[in-house]
């Protein structure tokens, strides 16, 4: 065994899994991430409902807390405190290597500051500075349809890990898009890349929005499927309804089911949905596209409506082998994502003691899920 595997062993990075078969001389160790010593804490802060987890490095959530998000930013990171250091103490000393933060809005990951969140109340908030204050250990900021992306590409479905260029889409309140170049993310000049839901994609926005510009965030978040849904004449009422997460969830399972308002609703909304992705794929080229959110309950409704808007594989290269698909993690990837950023240092330039200078853009590299290999001499 080489003194660089010793050396991932002695830093609980890998562990060792056994022999490997053999036809013939001496037999290969192998080898995995180590799964039991290091942790992380991902934190996934919605408008609504704020998710404080435990993971380890191969991206398994092995403990959850929740609280619901209070209207102040800083309250809000003060509960965050509080639940991070509750959790933290049933973690063994020096086995925690941080914490990851998932927020939505605008967020500087290099300054670790939420430069304008979805709330206007998120307005510069110093995320990174006032949580390491208090908790003493590195915490990392990311928006989240960043750190999402991030869980796909490197916990997700296999089909997609080793795409060159991976766009993934979230859809919930907003639509968010971030694009995953060669496994690390590309941020843009102002960390500001991928704000697709603001294309206008129509002249006008639709019967239920007559006073918003036809833009793809506007014709496709859970908000206007669940208007687009109740201004069908055929609407069933849909009873125990508390958010819009809920009832686009109700209008899947009804879509499913036969319900053709339902079915009308989702094929309209998957077809302006088609109609931005591949203009998005026009300029981008990716080879593989992932959609987030609760429409995707719907899936074998909505994937045909967004291909119809694709144009022909055989007459253009862009669509050609293109894999479309849902999230393998069906809405964990974000605070998969959040919980991963921690261990990004350790499989980056530099060792286990370094990271990169506040002022560095960086680095998104993080363990692959299963990374089973055979380590000889």
């Amino acid at each position: 065994m080489s003194r660089t595997v010793l050396q991932l062993i002695k830093e609980h990075l890998v562990s060792e899994q056994g022999i490997a078969r053999t036809t013939g001389g001496r037999p290969a160790v192998l080898l995995q991430l180590d799964d039991h010593q290091r942790r992380s804490i991902g934190v996934d802060i919605h408008g609504w409902e704020t998710r404080v987890s435990v993971a380890t490095l191969s991206g398994r959530i092995i403990e959850n807390s929740y609280f619901k998000t209070p209207a102040d930013p800083m309250k809000t990171l003060d509960v965050v405190n509080q639940h991070v250091e509750q959790l933290r103490e049933r973690i063994p000393d020096g086995g925690l290597d941080g914490v990851g933060v998932s927020c939505r809005g605008l967020v500087n990951t290099r300054t670790g500051v939420v430069e304008r969140g979805n709330d206007p109340a998120w307005w510069r908030i110093p995320a990174r500075e006032y949580l390491e204050a208090r908790l003493d250990i590195p915490a990392h900021i990311e928006n989240n349809v960043r750190a999402a992306a991030l869980g796909e590409y490197h916990y997700g479905s296999p089909d997609v890990q080793d795409a060159h260029c991976l766009l993934f889409v979230m859809l919930d309140e907003g639509i968010g898009v971030s694009l995953i170049l060669k496994g690390e993310i590309f941020y843009g000049q102002h960390m500001s890349a991928g704000e697709f839901g603001q294309m206008i994609i129509a002249d006008r926005p639709g019967p239920e929005r007559h006073d918003r510009p036809g833009c793809l965030e506007r014709l496709t978040a859970n908000d206007a499927i669940c208007d687009r849904y109740t201004a069908n004449d055929g609407a069933a009422s849909l009873p125990g309804v508390k958010d819009v997460n809920s009832c686009v969830r109700q209008i899947c399972h009804l879509a499913m089911a036969g319900d053709k308002a339902a079915v009308d609703t989702l094929r309209e909304t998957a077809r302006y949905l088609g109609i931005g992705i591949a203009n998005i794929v026009w300029g981008l080229d990716p080879d593989a596209v992932v959609i987030d959110g609760t429409c995707t309950d719907a899936w074998p409704l909505i994937a045909p409506a967004i291909q119809d808007q694709f144009a022909s594989e055989r007459d253009f290269p862009s669509f050609r082998n293109l894999v479309l698909r849902p999230s393998a993690l069906r809405g964990e990837a974000a605070i998969i994502g959040a919980a991963a950023l921690p261990f990004q240092r350790l499989f980056t330039e530099g060792n286990d003691s370094q990271s990169s200078p506040r002022g560095e853009r960086p680095r998104t590299a993080v363990p692959s899920p299963i990374p089973e290999t055979a380590a000889g001499d």
